[in-house]
């Protein structure tokens, strides 16, 4: 059974930087597309970026590109989100997300097989 675990949420003022994780056990991670996305107070749940397999291609919402960039440690069993220059409306609960679709479908959250609990940010401006 596939597990995923997020971790690195906290507390931030605007403008300062997080690093999130998530780790994949129970499966073999270089099968899945890795996703993140978020959901804020009284939001519907968006997406924020992707890395396909291999970290040869990523997809950012326009939200955050320039900001955050997504990567992956195939090795670690582990993709992470650097999230930089952050602002209150970042403010999230944020999700990790894996699909091994082979018509892969980053920012549909319907294509993604499985989900961590989630980690919260939180940015005070």
């Amino acid at each position: 059974q596939v597990h995923l675990v997020e971790s690195g949420g906290g507390l931030v003022q605007a403008g300062g930087s997080l690093r999130l994780s998530c780790a994949l056990s129970g499966s073999t991670f270089n099968m899945y597309s890795m996703g993140w996305f978020r959901q804020g107070p009284g939001k519907e749940r968006e997406f924020v970026a992707a890395i396909g397999r291999t970290g040869g291609s990523t997809d950012f919402a326009d939200s955050v590109k320039g900001r955050f960039t997504i990567s992956r440690d195939n090795a670690k069993n582990t993709v992470y989100l650097q999230m930089s220059s952050l602002k209150s409306e970042d403010t999230a609960v944020y999700y990790c997300a894996a699909q091994s679709r082979v018509i892969v479908r980053l920012r549909a959250s319907s294509a993604y097989e499985y989900w961590g609990q989630g980690t919260q940010v939180t940015v005070s401006s």
